[in-house]
């Protein structure tokens, strides 16, 4: 009787044996994730016979094998602490993904998606990267004094925040000239002849919130333009936060001919609520937000914003960490990447 039982899977032997060469040689091929350079004629003819053998059989390495080698897991971690409406809503998210398996691709690292929504899953999270699973983390998004950078340091896990990390925490990170941009959409209001300039803050709680509202402030300091807290009203770099903070500015401050947004979305929501308001963009209210997202070019009237380059964000980001990874090194870098003013109809581009 013919067995119906499937074949077993091809073995490195076997592709070894396929292409004429030791097992081991076959192994240190196969196991090479770096390209292969100017390799000698004899070592190119050899690598393109064991890669034609593996093909052939359909030879798939053993990734727990080779973890078990070399100590790696051949994963990383992104870690973002936020609510699950804001990770798959705000289009920021999705972009630095992006950058990050740009430079993962070449690599032959697995990225693992973490969001905890609550301190227990917190703890729960720093045991699970700090028992073997993960080469390195990247963490995104964090709020107030997260101890969770300075606890995985201490296990000497790689790690790369996004953004300013916590105080205290000696950690490599890549944020964007928050104080720059911030400044520079200040300056731009002021330049086209606003006088009563309001600004709707980022969460406090987050560096980025915070160099916004800092860079927002220096730029009043430096035109002699009134700096108010009414003036100021938080928000969460949500629409909907945008929303809210724009009523109560209309409320407190009716008199406002233009207003700094920390973000496109909390933008697009005070975009709404002028425009409920009968508050004509630009010519009652001038608006800048910060993103530059996707959707700023199709906002009514078209969002002028602050560019941050977040795919290169991620890029960088991705970058300290596969250099941490490969060094053992745990001196900590810094990358700080330029922002840049995109000006549109919204403040009178």
């Amino acid at each position: 009787m013919r067995s119906i039982l499937p074949s077993s899977p091809p073995t490195l032997k076997e592709v070894a044996k396929a292409a004429g060469v030791s097992r081991a040689t076959a192994s240190r091929v196969l196991s090479e994730t770096r390209p292969p350079g100017d390799l000698s004629r004899r070592a190119a003819e050899t690598r393109q016979a064991v890669e034609r053998a593996a093909r052939s059989l359909g030879y798939v390495p053993n990734r727990t094998a080779r973890s078990l080698r070399t100590g790696r897991t051949n994963s990383v971690a992104l870690v973002i602490p936020e609510p699950a409406i804001r990770l798959f809503g705000d289009p920021l998210f999705p972009r630095v993904v992006r950058g990050i398996t740009d430079v993962l691709a070449a690599s032959d690292l697995q990225l693992v998606l973490l969001a905890p929504q609550v301190r227990d899953d917190e703890n729960r999270l720093e045991s699970y990267l700090t028992s073997g699973h993960v080469d390195g983390a990247l963490l995104l998004s964090l709020h107030g004094d997260d101890p969770l950078p300075g606890r995985l340091a201490e296990h000497r896990l790689p790690v790369v925040v996004g953004g300013r990390p916590p105080a205290g925490s000696r950690v490599s990170y890549a944020d964007v000239d928050n104080v720059g941009g911030a400044v520079a959409a200040t300056l731009h209001l002021a330049a086209r002849g606003r006088r009563r300039i309001a600004t709707i803050t980022g969460p406090l709680d987050m560096p980025a919130g915070q160099d916004r509202l800092d860079g927002y402030r220096q730029a009043l300091r430096s035109t002699g333009l009134p700096l108010s807290s009414g003036l100021a009203e938080s928000g969460d770099f949500s629409r909907d936060g945008g929303e809210r903070a724009m009523r109560v500015l209309l409320e407190r401050a009716p008199a406002l001919d233009a207003i700094f947004v920390a973000s496109d979305l909390m933008a697009a929501g005070a975009l709404q609520v002028l425009s409920e308001a009968g508050r004509r963009v630009p010519a009652d209210v001038a608006v800048v937000g910060f993103d530059d997202s996707p959707f700023a070019a199709s906002t009514i009237p078209p969002l002028s914003s602050v560019m941050q380059p977040i795919e290169e964000l991620g890029r960088e980001m991705t970058r300290l960490l596969l250099a941490a990874i490969e060094s053992h090194e745990r001196v900590p870098r810094r990358v700080i990447l330029a922002t840049e003013l995109i000006v549109r109809a919204s403040s009178g581009g």
